[in-house]
């Protein structure tokens, strides 16, 4: 029995604010404009076949959240979510307030058999940064206590295992995926293609920053669609380079043009898992993946690009409360300010380490108050509690004050409804966001890869 089976689903009181409604709403224009498909047919309609979704690493559902916005017809039919570092599984429960708690797991994955996940169209997750060397692959996914690494493997074991494998599969992950580890840049990322075209996939990637296309965060992630190679959608792929500038799903939620003076470059990823993992980028290429790119049975398209994006920018100042809706816990004592903007400031002084030894420490400054006519930077999981600290959001207030941010204006640079993580400590909650995703790219994606589902079916 879910123990989570006596708490209701309550959203009535979840709202966006009306500069977040008016964005989403010109985006739904905006993708009416340029798909044929939706001419005819309401994105947010009912029309055509339901997309079953599986929902991996849920954390408060921000894909969810993002697909259901761009159409009704994507339907999570089963998800989980489990944090391994704490007692209390904060993010499992609002999950559940929110969306109730039919087909929520809140296990550890590589507890769950393949067979007690349903049958689905389409797999989403955001799964953890780790290592994803093959040293701690399938065979070892389930034996390192205590950490969140090898959770890769985890989609692999499901999808290898499945009856029949999901069409569509759709994840995020931090933009140095693509770079990562130091020793071989990129042989994580190449495990992770090589592993889903061993699976019958073809992978598109992009790291986008959500600020560049009018969203409130500069928050930079890679985003990865795969197909099926049997599916409708795979077969409509001719061409690599005008499926990665132009026809493809991301290509069409977010435009790109290419970088000035870069080139599109061509490689096939070599070997089984295991020497990939011991080989790739030996020799220590700075660059192999760039931000955007495709792969077809492991052969790899990637090329340096830059959004091409003219609409509306939603702004920090667009999005926080009025002052006196602020409770006085979030303003900066006076007596902390010089503590604040010591930390802010750029530092260039002689430190001493724990065992005696003397060293230079230099860092730059970073902007305090954050500015109010830009986008935010991009939310950290720290960003809570009252102590001073260097990354957290500092802003000015009409009075002169300093306050830090609240958790509705957190979960408004992430696209939430207001209030969505509301039960969980101010400071668990900021933890979330700093853990989620921006739910308007979700909810683009989800809408060009419903045109190109129809529209090759």
């Amino acid at each position: 029995m879910n123990k989570y089976a006596d708490i209701k689903e309550d959203t009535a009181h979840l709202q966006v604010c009306e500069p977040i409604a008016d964005y989403c709403r010109a985006t739904h224009v905006q993708t009416q404009q340029h798909l044929p498909f939706f001419e005819s047919v309401d994105a947010k309609g009912t029309n055509g076949n339901e997309i079953k979704v599986v929902e991996l690493f849920a954390g408060v559902g921000g894909f969810r959240l993002g697909l259901e916005r761009a159409s009704e017809r994507y339907k999570t039919i089963w998800s989980n979510q489990w944090e391994p570092s704490t007692k209390k599984q904060d993010a499992s429960i609002i999950y559940c307030k929110r969306f109730g708690s039919e087909g929520h797991s809140n296990v550890d994955i590589a507890t769950v058999p393949t067979d007690a996940i349903p049958q689905h169209d389409l797999m989403v997750g955001g799964f953890p940064c780790q290592d994803y060397s093959v040293a701690t692959t399938l065979k070892h996914s389930g034996g390192i206590e205590g950490k969140k690494g090898v959770l890769w493997w985890q989609i692999y074991r499901i999808i290898a295992e499945s009856h029949e494998k999901p069409k569509y599969l759709f994840f995020e992950n931090v933009d140095r995926l693509l770079k990562s580890p130091a020793s071989q840049r990129g042989r994580d990322f190449a495990l992770i293609l090589a592993s889903l075209s061993d699976l019958g996939y073809v992978v598109e990637w992009r790291v986008i920053n959500a600020a560049e296309y009018g969203m409130p965060q500069r928050r930079r992630r890679t985003y990865i669609l795969a197909y099926r190679t049997n599916t409708a959608v795979a077969h409509s792929i001719k061409d690599a380079e005008e499926w990665l500038f132009l026809k493809g799903t991301i290509a069409t939620a977010f435009p790109v043009s290419h970088k000035e003076k870069a080139e599109v470059s061509t490689f096939k990823i070599c070997g089984t898992l295991d020497e990939i993992s011991a080989n790739f980028n030996t020799d220590k290429m700075k660059v192999v993946f760039e931000n955007a790119g495709i792969m077809i049975n492991r052969q790899v398209t990637t090329a340096a690009t830059v959004a091409r994006y003219e609409g509306e920018h939603l702004l920090l100042g667009q999005l926080i409360l009025p002052e006196n809706k602020v409770p006085d816990t979030f303003f900066i004592p006076k007596e902390d300010l010089p503590k604040w903007k010591y930390l802010k400031g750029g530092k260039h002084e002689i430190r001493v380490s724990a065992d005696g030894y003397e060293y230079k420490y230099s860092e730059g400054s970073m902007a305090f108050p954050d500015a109010l006519d830009k986008p935010s930077r991009t939310i950290i999981t720290g960003e809570g509690g009252s102590g001073p600290s260097r990354f957290k959001h500092v802003i000015q207030t009409a009075s002169g004050r300093y306050r830090r941010l609240t958790p509705v204006e957190l979960e408004r640079l992430n696209m939430f409804p207001d209030r969505h993580t509301e039960g969980a400590s101010d400071s668990r909650r900021a933890f979330l966001m700093g853990n989620a995703l921006v739910t308007g790219i979700v909810e683009k994606i989800g809408m060009a890869l419903l045109h190109n589902i129809d529209a090759t079916e």
